[in-house]
Parts: C-alpha cells; sequence; structure tokens
C-alpha cells in the first residue's frame, strides 16, 4: 500500500458534524496512572495509536497485566510500588516523547538498570531536559552523547525531594518530576512555567498529596510521597490538537460549517481557539461540562473570509505549542502581517517544526523571516495554487507535518503528493477517515 497522499483540488464547502479520537495527553497518562494504581482501572475510548500502545508495552515489560476488548482497556494496577520486572529490560518509548520523559519518573527507584529506547525522531530529542531533574532525586542516569536516547536509568532506594525550577515550560518535565516526587519521601517543590496540567489534574481527581498554587507565570507545585492510588475508571474525551486539525480547515474554507463533539477543552490546551479568535475566526462552545476536572465542550466552527494578522502574545505560546504549523496556515491567508515569537519549543518535538514550518509557508508562496525562536508571516487572503505542483517529504515522519499539508492542499488548491502517510498511526490513525467523511457530498 502506498505511503503518499495525493491531493488534486481543493476541498469543497461542508456543514458536518464529527467526533474525534480519544485525547493522547490523557490516554499516555490514564495507562501510568493506572499502572500505579491498587485494582483494576477501565477507560473507554483510549486512544488507540502507536504513542499509547507503546505505553502500554511499557507497562506490560514492568509486570503489569493489560487486556483490550473492543473499545474498552482494563489495566490491572498493583500498587504503588507493585511494577515486577526482570533484570536489563529495554523499553522502546517509540515516537512518544511524553511517554519516554515521564515513565523516566515512574523509575527514580528501579531496582535494576533499565534501557530507554526511541525511533529516529526520539532519539534526536533532547532527553538531558528530564535526566538532570531526575537524578536530582538520586537517580543514575547514562546518555548517548549526554542529552540523547538509548538512555539507562538506574534508581536509588534513598530518594530525596528536590526544589527545582522548570522554565522552559514543558509539561512532559513537569510530569516526570511529580511522577518522581511521588515515590520520594519528603516535599518536593516546584517551580513550574505554564503548560498543560493533566497530570495535576488526574493527581487532584485522584486525591493525591499534591498542592497546586497558581501564580501569573509560573504554577508552585509541593508533592509528598503517595501510598496508594485508587482504580481509575475514565472515558478518554476527544483530544483537542486532532480536532485542530478540522477546526482549521473548517476556518480557511469560506461557507463551512463544522460541530465536533466531546472535545477535551483543558484550558493549557486551548491557545489555538484563543488565537484564532483573536485572528477573527468564529468559534465558540456549547454543552460545557465538567468531567473528572477536565472541562469537555462541543465545538461550533464557521468558515473565515476575513482573517486578521497576529501578534500573537506569548503567554499562548505553551497551550498552542503542538498547533503552530496549523496556526501559521491560518496566518498565511490573513490580510497582513503576523508575528509569532519565543516559540523555540517547536524545534524541541518530532521534528524542527518551525523550520518546517517556514518550509511549508514557502511552498504556498507566504513569504516569511524565520529566526531559532520566532517567525513572522506575511500573510495573503488570495492564496491560489491551481496549477501548481507540490511535493512534501517529511524525513522524520511527523505526523503533524503529514496531516497540517494535509489540510494546507485541500484549503489551498493545487497538486500535492505528501509523503510518510502512515505517520498518522502516532497520534490519530482515522484522521484520514474523517478528512474523506468531509470531503464526501453526503451531508450528515
Amino acid at each position: 500500500m502506498s505511503n503518499t497522499f495525493v491531493v488534486k483540488k481543493k476541498i469543497k464547502k461542508f456543514n458536518k458534524i464529527i467526533s474525534v479520537s480519544g485525547d493522547k495527553s490523557i490516554s499516555i497518562r490514564w495507562v501510568l496512572f493506572s499502572s500505579l494504581a491498587s485494582g483494576i482501572s477501565k477507560s473507554k475510548n483510549l486512544l488507540m495509536s502507536e504513542d499509547v500502545l507503546a505505553a502500554i508495552n511499557a507497562i506490560r515489560k514492568l509486570g503489569i497485566k493489560v487486556k483490550i476488548i473492543k473499545n474498552i482497556c482494563q489495566i490491572y494496577g498493583k500498587g504503588v510500588d507493585g511494577f515486577r520486572y526482570k533484570k536489563n529490560i529495554t523499553i522502546n518509548a517509540q515516537n512518544s516523547g511524553t511517554l519516554g520523559r515521564l515513565i523516566c519518573g515512574l523509575l527514580v527507584n528501579s531496582k535494576y538498570k533499565i534501557k530507554i529506547k526511541g525511533d529516529k525522531s526520539l532519539s534526536r530529542r533532547d532527553f538531558k531536559r528530564i535526566a538532570y531533574p531526575l537524578s536530582k532525586f538520586g537517580a543514575t542516569f547514562n546518555l548517548k552523547m549526554n542529552k540523547y536516547l538509548p538512555l539507562s536509568i538506574k534508581g536509588s532506594s534513598k530518594l530525596k525531594p528536590i526544589y527545582f525550577l522548570e522554565n522552559k515550560g514543558s509539561a512532559q518535565i513537569k510530569s516526570g518530576i511529580i511522577f518522581a516526587a511521588m515515590r520520594t519521601s519528603g516535599e518536593t517543590i516546584l517551580k513550574a512555567k505554564k503548560s498543560r496540567n493533566h497530570t495535576e489534574l488526574l493527581c487532584k481527581y485522584l486525591n493525591l498529596p499534591i498542592k497546586v498554587s497558581r501564580k501569573k507565570n509560573y504554577d508552585i507545585i509541593k508533592i509528598n510521597k503517595v501510598k496508594k492510588i485508587k482504580p481509575l475508571n475514565y472515558k478518554i474525551p476527544s483530544d483537542i490538537s486532532s480536532s485542530a486539525f478540522f477546526i482549521v480547515l473548517t476556518a480557511l474554507n469560506y461557507g463551512s460549517k463544522l460541530l465536533i463533539r466531546n472535545v477535551n477543552i483543558n484550558s493549557s490546551r486551548t491557545g489555538i481557539i484563543n488565537i484564532l479568535k483573536k485572528m477573527g475566526v468564529n468559534i465558540s462552545f456549547r454543552n460545557i461540562r465538567n468531567y473528572k476536572g477536565e472541562k469537555i465542550s462541543d465545538i461550533n466552527v464557521f468558515g473565515s473570509n476575513n482573517i486578521k494578522p497576529i501578534n500573537c502574545p506569548k503567554n499562548l505560546n505553551s497551550s498552542a505549542i503542538d498547533e503552530f504549523l496549523l496556526i501559521f496556515l491560518v496566518a498565511a491567508k490573513a490580510n497582513g502581517i503576523s508575528y509569532f515569537k519565543e516559540i523555540e519549543e517547536l524545534n524541541q518535538k518530532e521534528s524542527p517544526r518551525l523550520e518546517w514550518g517556514s518550509k511549508l509557508l514557502n511552498h504556498l508562496g507566504i513569504k516569511n523571516d524565520v529566526t531559532k525562536n520566532s517567525i513572522k508571516i506575511y500573510g495573503n487572503p488570495n492564496i491560489d495554487l491551481k496549477n501548481k505542483k507540490i511535493i512534501i517529504k517529511n524525513f522524520l515522519k511527523d505526523h503533524r507535518v503529514f496531516m497540517t499539508s494535509v489540510i494546507a492542499a485541500l484549503s489551498f488548491s493545487g497538486n500535492w503528493k505528501i509523503f510518510d502517510k502512515n505517520s498518522i498511526n502516532t497520534s490519530f490513525p482515522n484522521f484520514l477517515k474523517i478528512i474523506e467523511q468531509l470531503n464526501s457530498d453526503q451531508k450528515s
């Protein structure tokens, strides 16, 4: 089967209702928390992507039983100290930075040395950023070139609480430290730059000894040792990062309307909504409700014919970090110059996404000025690629590069050949099925 996707014409105006896959961040965290619980945890709508399956395989390596029957996953937790495994095991995080970094926090008291590896893309990403704070607890790390995977971790039976300043706005670093502190006697204090907070919300729902004080730019998180975690039954809400592709596809196609059901609208993840609203896109929430600490809503989107440029407030960066490639597409069609700054974290993802964003804009014929941490985009409301041939080769197989390229092709016309279709299995296996649903003439 071909690993390329071809788009030869722009999508027609549509009016649809869709549902997208389960939230990846919550799915992985549910797997890890459930592995520590005392008893059986069940989930519905767990995202069955390669990243989440890698998390399931990881806890199986640590001696935890998992059953998957249709759309229900059951994890048989053995308690906070219930991991049982052989010497010299290797955990393959594949493409998942979330799994690779968070599971290090679970292993800070491991009796034996454990190896963690990943795919080509993950092996290029910085793991010193998690090894450094976790080594302060007492764990010992050995990394390739002192920075990359594969790494080995050997835990300590005498973990010490730490004080740490997390100033990158990385939820992965923050969550890894929280997991480590949960295994440590005494109080760990973490001053963390604002980032997605699913881990803290799960801790609060589970009534764990963790306190969060919210300041303007930072959170102060105090964590004490966890003795027991109750089983966690969870219906995973839809992923806003996956929904974002269809939000932008709708926004860029004037006259189109879309309703997306049951989406997690956690405020640490809705940066794209706030940014697009500032750019004049008509987006609204309906049927808002709370579910186990998370806020869930249906999302209404209407296509726009008047997109405004933006000087993007940097305080929205962390809550939109996975969606900036899509936001750049919207800026491409704005009537004026948009500016995004202090977004260097984009280059800590599956590929150097800031560089990719500039390349994609070049394909669209959109002038842009890019630096190592910013981009200025000179929008053109009249983009027309009708007779242009465009080939996108995605060398690091970044799922968001592939999917963003598909949205660009459907929004701006042209004859596109986009490589590495299989990369969507990392996070969103049914992405193309929903594209087909939106691109059909039949109304929902």
